[in-house]
């Protein structure tokens, strides 16, 4: 059972979001709240698997509480994905680089919401692949807090096919497919090679790869 948490200032949203996931039998919802310092509260309360939160919340906006919640900073930090009305580059930078592990429009539909959550609750990340790809190449030392380069140890050459793969936005199952490697392989490869460039999730994984010039 994955557990959800919801923050959303708009009641109707929160009942939305609560009826397409509870339509799921693998997916419960343990709080909805309607602003950022309950959020916080009942987070670090109630520790969901995964935490659905809105940017903009009246007390902490959903930026905020993804630091609080999943930042840098955060010794066991919680797995946040943040969805938004706002398809604004700097509220993606500033989700990502504050933790998130997920970037979501509220127009993209039940199957996508119910997919996000299942991906950040295995360690995937899952933000639509338009903005994937125009925010990933624009990524570099400025929007993101940088991480150690060059790794601490060289990425083997599977390795190195793994990191392209997730800079592309890929999954892993999709990487599995286009390398022809099992689901268990791929995350093993993928866990090695976060040790070794400092990286704490798939998404500050393909941010060192641009960075990085590993994929152009």
């Amino acid at each position: 059972m994955i557990r959800v948490l919801i923050a959303d200032d708009q009641e109707m949203v929160r009942m939305g979001f609560r009826m397409i996931l509870e339509s799921h039998d693998d997916i419960e919802v343990v709080a909805d709240v309607p602003d950022g310092v309950s959020a916080v509260s009942k987070a670090r309360e109630l520790r969901p698997d995964v935490c659905l939160l809105d940017i903009r919340m009246p007390g902490l906006d959903g930026l905020e509480v993804t630091r609080q919640l999943a930042g840098p900073d955060v010794a066991d930090p919680l797995k946040v994905v943040v969805v938004t009305t706002f398809d604004l580059d700097e509220y993606v930078y500033t989700a990502l680089r504050n933790g998130a592990s997920g970037f979501l429009l509220k127009d993209a539909g039940p199957a996508l919401l119910i997919e996000a959550v299942r991906a950040a609750e295995r360690g995937d990340a899952l933000v639509s692949p338009q903005i994937t790809v125009r925010l990933l190449k624009h990524f570099d030392g400025s929007s993101v807090k940088a991480r150690p380069a060059p790794p601490s140890e060289p990425l083997t050459a599977r390795e190195m096919d793994v990191v392209k793969e997730v800079a592309r936005g890929l999954t892993n199952t999709e990487i599995g497919a286009e390398l022809f490697l099992s689901l268990s392989t791929v995350k093993t490869h993928l866990a090695s090679v976060q040790g070794k460039i400092g990286a704490r999730n798939r998404v500050e994984t393909a941010a060192w790869a641009w960075r990085n010039g590993v994929v152009s």
